[in-house]
């Protein structure tokens, strides 16, 4: 999907608004069609990042999945950052790898690079392929375990868990191409309405 017909989508998702009259109905139905559902990015916090002003950073996450690409807010002179913030990504592909890039804001000069990560959303998905009861699974099981390798980010295990009524991944990825920091994420899946489920 492209970020201009994501942002067309968002918008018509947001206000209820069928712009465009039979034009924007017909989108819609064709945007849907691809459409399997929406991953819930919470990006709750940065650990030990690196300094890239004086004595600290302003760090922000960019998150990058084809042509979208998400930003969190910046916090200022922060190395162990709590953003607490939820990114939304429309998923068309799952198997498109989502990166992370992780900046240092500059009010004068070119933003400073902090690191990047990427992550396979597979794992996850393979657990919500399990359609699970929620009657018959106890809060806080385990259904998939990824272990951190050298073909991934993970800084320790990642677990897919059973979590009030809804599959949820815990993630702490290592930061490439940077001397330190990790981040930490929790995956949620957003159904959409209409056939196409995963």
């Amino acid at each position: 999907m492209t970020a201009a017909a994501n942002s067309r989508l968002r918008h018509w998702v947001a206000t209820g608004r069928r712009e465009g009259g039979r034009e924007g109905v017909s989108f819609v139905v064709r945007l849907m069609d691809n459409l399997l559902g929406l991953l819930r990015i919470r990006v709750k916090r940065g650990i030990n990042l690196v300094v890239r002003d004086f004595r600290s950073s302003d760090p922000y996450c960019v998150f990058k999945m084809g042509e979208q690409r998400l930003k969190t807010h910046i916090i200022y002179g922060e190395l162990n950052p709590e953003w607490d913030e939820d990114l939304t990504l429309s998923i068309e592909d799952p198997d498109l790898p989502i990166e992370l890039l992780v900046f240092d804001h500059d009010t004068f000069t070119r933003d400073d690079e902090m690191g990047d990560a990427d992550f396979d959303i597979q794992p996850f998905l393979e657990a919500l392929k399990m359609h699970l009861d929620p009657h018959t699974v106890p809060n806080g099981t385990i259904l998939k375990r990824v272990e951190p390798s050298r073909s991934n980010c993970l800084s320790e295990e990642s677990c897919v868990t059973w979590k009030d009524d809804q599959v949820v991944q815990n993630m702490l990825l290592r930061l490439r191409n940077v001397e330190s920091g990790e981040i930490e994420l929790e995956l949620h899946w957003i159904d959409i309405p209409g056939d196409h489920h995963i």
